[in-house]
């Protein structure tokens, strides 16, 4: 077993970040599984991995410290080996949105080659290979799918962090716009999925004991422009619920072109051969939210990319006009 006291200069954190630290060896995917089968405790109650932990907290990680700890065959690649592949939207002393390529994964885990959005966000931002004890380490603050392109916001300081958590956690002021290309023509203008979707991460212990736990999920969307087999649509979702927008366009009948998981494969391989889609039309479009250090107003906007714009083109689909309102990244430092 592991045992860690959380130092007054790593308080403020949350859990799953200083077990990133603490296990950096780890498979991410490991990480969030101890997590899930209760392998870690915080002050003796399990722990969860949004938890912020306070000074004096202690975390135990039930494991073979000395397998836990052992170094890997593969280490992450160090700053100067990483290619930043992403483009800056919006940067500040608290807060770097980028614009993240589709096939990019946010995080290291299993099956995952390569840098990461993690890696190459650090690179960018010059942060030592091995920063000092208890240092915050920039992070992303919310998930986005690896096919999926789009915005994804990154705090540069444990404030931000703790702002950003509080955000996505309650969703306040928070309004999220997505672009996706949908399987066939969609009757009406607009409308709204309101389905529970079942937890995506629950055990089957938990299954068994307690039954699916199912959880609100609400999603609206508006045709931007349409054919008979496709849609284009503009998607707005209420809650964050892993995979939303693919589950609930896929439970009514109108699966994410591309989609490998939930969509219809006869479907995707008309798109790629017809209009060269060759990845899921599934694309980040907007995201509004208060600063998490100032208050103020963040609007950012990611341009479609260039693979789908192409393929809206050869559709004949009109792609919705810039919004205007994309956030200017301020000048770089310095040798960046």
């Amino acid at each position: 077993m592991i045992e860690i006291v959380v130092t007054e200069e790593a308080a403020g954190q949350r859990l799953d970040k200083l077990l990133r630290k603490a296990l950096k060896d780890v498979p991410l995917s490991h990480v969030f599984k101890m997590l899930r089968t209760r392998k870690v405790r915080v002050n003796g109650a399990r722990g969860r991995p949004e938890q912020l932990l306070a000074a004096g907290d202690k975390v135990s990680i039930r494991g073979d410290e000395e397998q836990l700890r052992a170094p890997g065959e593969k280490r992450p690649p160090r700053p100067a080996e990483v290619k930043v592949t992403f483009g800056v939207l919006f940067e500040d002393e608290h807060l770097l949105a980028v614009d993240k390529p589709s096939g990019l994964a946010a995080h290291p885990g299993t099956g995952i080659t390569g840098a990461t959005l993690v890696e190459q966000a650090r690179a960018y931002l010059e942060v030592p290979a091995e920063p000092p004890a208890g240092a915050f380490v920039p992070s992303p603050a919310h998930r986005l799918d690896r096919e999926t392109s789009g915005i994804v916001v990154v705090a540069k300081t444990r404030k931000a962090m703790v702002g950003l958590t509080h955000i996505f956690t309650s969703g306040e002021g928070v309004k999220k716009t997505y672009l996706a290309l949908a399987k066939g023509k969609l009757t009406r203008p607009e409308g709204t999925i309101d389905l529970p979707l079942s937890e995506h991460e629950q055990t089957g212990k938990s299954k068994a004991m307690r039954g699916v736990n199912m959880q609100e999920a609400v999603t609206h969307w508006r045709v931007v422009s349409s054919m008979k087999e496709a849609t284009l649509l503009a998607v707005r979702i209420e809650t964050g619920r892993t995979h939303q927008i693919r589950r609930h366009l896929e439970s009514v009948g109108h699966p994410v072109a591309g989609d490998r998981r939930y969509g219809d494969f006869p479907f995707n391989r008309i798109a790629k051969q017809r209009w060269g889609l060759d990845r899921m039309f599934l694309h980040a479009w907007k995201l509004e939210l208060p600063h998490p250090v100032t208050g103020g107003r963040v609007r950012l906007e990611a341009p479609l990319p260039g693979e789908l714009a192409e393929v809206l083109s050869r559709m004949n689909l009109a792609a919705p006009p810039p919004g205007g309102s994309r956030a200017k990244a301020p000048p770089a430092a310095p040798g960046r």
